[in-house]
């Protein structure tokens, strides 16, 4: 089927090239650069149109940073770079996906905090494969930075030039291009302050050329090293507890405390026998019974405080990574080839290997281990003594000695770009053209290490003497659901007790491979009037095209985790595709020029037409832009737009899958007062008044695709100014408004949002969601909950933005060198989410909320005397809180300190070309290790502290 639509885009883009070149006469662009030295044409095409522009003459507001901006970050992952800058969010960067299997080590990029599934991440204009299964999430790691020329960013709607996934804005990577000679870099960069972390990089670049064309060829290794939590200077398992202090409501005193030294006395690695009972004990090494602490104050049912530390409880940072470990390898090629005069083929293809180790907590089995006091053979006879001597007691543990419960992914992504673009001239009219094919391909292999196979282990566990033999033996060798006559006995008392062969019997290495691709077919057509037809300001300029993209993505599970018969959710088979077909125009109609008050007027519109095969109805997306220049140094520039996004494969066709998930209850004497309907839906359901639940362990949840989603509609604004005095060179200052407007967004349902529902209805708990709900009826505890993708939501952003840039030449000061600024700011006026659109008084305000700070900014400058360059920066992150600003959500009283202070982060680095084939540089990074407080690990934050970097790079 695949190959047969191929086909057919293939005929598709024959023909409508022929059209488009035979209907359409043109001639160049109307804004062009053109070299003196060679006489020849260069085009600045910039991301914001596929209309030739500079960056300052464009109506949509960009942002560039190039290959001298790349190097200061001192680090070879792109995503994490971006990241840094006020427009994107960290949500999705390596740092960000340090929970997720099948994201592990991947790296995106999230515009305007709207989502990286609504962020269009480009290479050289064309679309990229994405790196995690059922997504259109592009892993900006696999792009070597080494090989970057300069990043385009564009925030706001762009779908009109682009297509879906192009709501919150585009990234467009430009790669080098025609590069000739030899190349070798290496960098690095260690923390300076102890803690295990680091990366480091080399790769080579070579390349040749002719008179018709250039071959380059690329091959790169990156190392990131393992970074655990509890390597961080600053934590120290903080948590929160309740304060003792407290007597309600609005009394000016805070509800709970943040405070070090969180953890559980209930279950740790030796195991903890009555876990939910005063008379709980645990065990040493070797099995003997030891007392349990005691908490000195109370997060929840499961944690507590321990002021002066405890060495038998569990702490979750013991085993969380902060950064996995990573190997990459790249390799690739680009070329092209003058085939004539006016033709040239080009091509890229580049192959990415990376191996991932993310760590996860080992498994456990929290009090739900059934301990035969009378017959155990392993229970120590002190311990059945404390027990009572008779009867079932009830233990919790990590099982610490079967390992981590590691997620190994082995990610290979191969990617192909081909085709020819050139000039055709039709009369004096010149239109510059363009047809692709784009093939691309991710394969992950995830193996997730020592899950446990839990009838196996409630089997292995009770175990009992044989009077016969003497021996140690299975109680019921009919109990293990795998492999049920080879059943070892295991003694789960202390810790590494068990035998090599009880601890294979009771654990499994489950493996899941992931299988995505991509298929593009395309092509672009720009020319001007310049021969028939001009306006007052100049010729009309033209771009139109069309794609043909294909995406699927498959992924196959194991036997044994198919059956359900380990401790992590039953996870089905996923496969899934779809196909769009696309075309699209753009015009600039440049109306006004060169007159009284009218230095320049320009319109631009664009349109775009799609065609999804998992939609209903065709979608279109349009988009509109003026650029206004009373004077020669002032343009007023403004643009507004509608955009859509289809859903993914996961969201319209991932199969109903159980899984678990943390829920803050919403009925819990802590949390009912946070909104007003709460106290009396939560009785209407019989839970009663000041009741505390049991909810800080996961609950069972039961989720899927949904193949009726509609696309997502937004509306875009943006309007600002551009000031470029004539009395000043080389200095501009950009202040722009930006919105952006999200109506019928996809959202998948979360649990906690499904329970809060239920009972934050006016006039009684909502039938809907408290239906998907079931709850223990004795104990009141929400058991299960069903979720699944709806178009539910809406979310708006706003907010202003503005830039300084000056390069001044000192020599016009009588000094030496040229010195360079850049001052970057960004206010966050409005960051609001409904889950659930016809709730409008139902808001999530994030503004100011950790990760969504209102103030920004980014200071750069860089001094530069003959071969030395000197550079300077500084990161600023307001004050933000950690409680739910949203009306009726949270406030100041809730837990202190409520907030993450501002934290400014200053960077130093010098540059040195000690001669024409070597370069040298080095750095440091937050040079004064300012860190977040430890209660807070938001991969906004520079978490690691002071780090140096340095590197070199030889060429001839």
């Amino acid at each position: 089927m695949i190959t047969t639509k191929i086909a057919k885009a293939v005929r598709l883009a024959c023909v409508y090239s022929a059209v488009s070149v035979t209907a359409l006469p043109a001639i160049a662009l109307a804004e062009e650069d053109v070299s003196e030295t060679d006489g020849e044409i260069e085009r600045i095409v910039t991301t914001g149109s596929r209309i030739a522009r500079t960056e300052l003459s464009n109506p949509t507001p960009i942002m560039v940073l190039d290959q001298s901006d790349i190097q200061k970050f001192g680090t070879p992952d792109l995503g994490s770079m971006l990241a840094e800058l006020p427009a994107i969010g960290s949500t999705n960067t390596i740092v960000g996906n340090n929970n997720s299997n099948a994201s592990a080590g991947i790296s995106s990029a999230d515009l305007r905090r709207l989502g990286a599934k609504r962020t269009l991440v480009l290479v050289d204009g064309k679309r990229h494969v994405a790196g995690s299964p059922g997504s259109s999430q592009v892993d900006l790691s696999t792009i070597p930075s080494a090989l970057i020329e300069r990043i385009e960013i564009i925030t706001g709607g762009a779908s009109a030039i682009y297509g879906s996934d192009a709501v919150s804005g585009v990234i467009n990577v430009i790669m080098k291009k025609n590069f000739e000679g030899f190349e070798f870099n290496a960098s690095g960069n260690t923390s300076t302050e102890g803690v295990e972390s680091g990366t480091h990089s080399f790769n080579i670049v070579t390349g040749t050329s002719n008179d018709n064309g250039n071959v380059t060829l690329y091959a790169g290794v990156e190392k990131t090293k393992q970074t655990m939590s509890r390597d961080l200077q600053q934590l120290q398992n903080w948590g929160t507890i309740s304060n003792p202090d407290d007597t309600g409501e609005e009394d000016g005193i805070p509800d709970r405390l943040r405070v070090p030294n969180v953890g559980s006395e209930m279950i740790n690695k030796w195991g903890v026998m009555n876990p939910f009972a005063g008379s709980r004990f645990t065990f040493d090494d070797k099995g003997n019974m030891k007392e349990q602490c005691v908490r000195d104050g109370t997060n929840s049912f499961a944690f507590g405080q321990f002021a002066d530390g405890c060495d038998t409880a569990f702490y979750t940072e013991d085993y969380e990574n902060i950064y996995p470990e990573v190997n990459r390898v790249n390799i690739g090629s680009t070329f092209n080839y003058d085939l004539s005069e006016n033709v040239t083929a080009f091509g890229d293809v580049k192959y990415t290997k990376s191996e991932i180790k993310q760590q996860f907590q080992p498994g456990f089995r929290f009090g739900n281990i059934g301990i035969d006091v009378d017959n155990n053979a392993f229970l120590s006879d002190e311990a059945r003594v404390a027990l009572g001597g008779t009867g079932t007691a009830s233990m919790a543990k990590f099982f610490d000695e079967l390992g981590n419960r590691s997620a190994n992914n082995r990610r290979e992504l191969f990617r192909f770009v081909g085709g020819f673009n050139g000039i055709v001239t039709a009369s004096e009219t010149d239109l510059d053209y363009e047809l692709y094919y784009v093939y691309g391909e991710t394969n992950n292999v995830r193996v997730t290490e020592n899950d446990l196979i839990v009838d196996n282990l409630s089997a292995a566990i009770d175990a009992v003497v044989d009077p016969n033999t003497g021996e140690i033996v299975c109680s019921d060798y009919t109990a293990g659901s795998v492999d049920a006559a080879g059943c070892v006995p295991y003694n789960p008392f202390g810790f590494n007790q068990a035998s090599e062969e009880a601890k294979d019997w009771v654990s499994a290495d489950t493996t899941r491979q992931d299988t995505i691709t991509q298929q593009v077919i395309g092509g672009n057509l720009t020319f001007d009037t310049a021969e028939f037809a001009n306006l007052q300001g100049g010729p009309i300029a033209f771009a139109t095209g069309f794609e043909y993209r294909e995406e699927s993505s498959k992924s196959i599970t194991d036997e044994l985790t198919k059956s359900g018969a380990l401790a992590g959710a039953a996870t089905p088979d996923e496969d899934a595709e779809y196909d769009v077909s696309e075309v699209y125009a753009e015009i600039s109609l440049p109306l006004l020029s060169g007159i009284a008050f009218a230095e320049e007027l320009t319109l631009d519109g664009a349109y775009r037409y799609a065609n999804y095969s998992h939609v209903d109805d065709a979608v279109d997306a349009w988009k509109v832009g003026l650029m206004y220049a009373p004077i020669d140094s002032v343009r007023i520039r403004a643009t507004h737009g509608s955009a859509v996004r289809a859903p993914n494969l996961n969201e319209a066709f991932s199969p109903l899958s159980p899984g678990f998930a943390r829920v803050s209850d919403p009925c819990d004497a802590d949390n009912i007062s946070d909104d007003p309907d709460r106290a009396a839906n939560c009785a209407a359901l019989g839970i009663p008044a000041g009741w505390e639940a049991n909810d800080n362990v996961s609950i069972d949840t039961l989720s899927g695709g949904n193949d009726e989603l509609e696309p997502e509609k937004s509306t875009s604004t943006t309007a600002g100014i551009v000031w470029s005095p004539n009395f000043i060179d080389d200095f501009s200052i950009t202040v722009d408004y930006y919105d952006i407007e999200i109506t019928d967004a996809i959202i998948e349902v979360s649990s906690q949002d499904i329970a809060d529902n239920c009972v934050d209805a006016t006039g009684g708990p909502d039938d809907l969601y408290c239906g998907a709900i079931d709850r223990d009826p004795t104990t009141f505890d929400i058991d299960l909950v069903r979720s699944g993708f709806l178009n539910a939501a809406a979310l708006n952003t706003s907010g202003v933005e503005a830039e300084v840039r000056y390069n001044l030449d000192l020599g016009d000061l009588d000094l030496a060198g040229d010195l360079k600024f850049m001052v970057f700011v960004n206010k966050l006026l409005e960051l609001e989410r409904f889950e659930f659109q016809d709730r409008p008084d139902e808001i999530n305000v994030e503004t100011g909320e950790v990760g969504d700070p209102e103030w920004q900014l980014r200071f750069a400058t860089t001094y530069t005397i003959d071969d030395l360059s000197i550079s300077y920066g500084f990161r600023y992150i307001d004050r933000v809180v950690t409680y739910d600003v949203s009306p009726g959500g949270g406030s100041p009283e809730d837990l202190s300190p409520g907030y993450v202070p501002s934290v400014t982060t200053h960077d130093l680095s010098f540059n040195y070309l000690i001669n024409d084939s070597l370069q040298v540089y080095a750095g440091v990074r937050n040079m004064f290790d300012a860190l977040p407080p430890g209660y807070t690990v938001d991969a906004q934050y520079d978490l690691i502290g002071r780090r140096v970097f340095g590197g070199v790079n030889v060429r001839f």
